[in-house]
């Protein structure tokens, strides 16, 4: 198998995140949800939160919204939101640190090396580091909510078939 790198290293999450789904840097005047500082309480329902713009970058699912809560200042770890349209997929690729999700609404199907999880509402998942996985959302139904936390800063490597 092939992997395409997609993006790496340390940039500011927020402008990553928005090159990789948006292909443009966020404007000035865009509101974030993020806390200033880790010793900071930041509390949001669901329903109060600022997404970002749809996504249109190739490899990534069209329309995908997503909305930073935070980057641990020790990795660089981003915790963020995303939400995937109902009938979106996203291709198979891998990152370079771990990644905790737990499903906030709607379902997923996630295919995570040999095996293919089906998980909805309140639903959890762990992708070690380095494992191949892709992402569907049912058509027809709702789409997805997620929570996002990486143990280090985000990169996107896709691999091709």
């Amino acid at each position: 198998m092939k992997t395409t790198h997609v993006a790496r290293g340390r940039l500011s999450w927020g402008i990553l995140l928005a090159v990789l789904l948006t292909g443009t840097l966020p404007s000035e005047g865009e509101s974030q949800t993020t806390a200033t500082s880790p010793d900071e309480p930041l509390a949001i329902n669901l329903d109060e939160v600022a997404w970002g713009p749809p996504g249109n970058t190739p490899r990534f699912p069209q329309g995908v919204r997503t909305a930073q809560l935070g980057v641990d200042p020790d990795n660089g770890g981003p915790t963020y939101y995303a939400l995937f349209p109902a009938g979106s997929h996203f291709d198979l690729h891998w990152h370079t640190h771990a990644e905790h999700v737990a499903v906030m609404s709607g379902e997923v199907t996630i295919v995570l090396g040999e095996e293919t999880y089906s998980l909805s509402t309140g639903g959890y998942i762990v992708i070690p580091a380095k494992m191949n996985h892709s992402w569907d959302v049912p058509s027809g139904g709702a789409d997805a909510v997620i929570l996002v936390r990486r143990r280090g800063p985000a990169d996107f490597n896709f691999v091709e078939p």
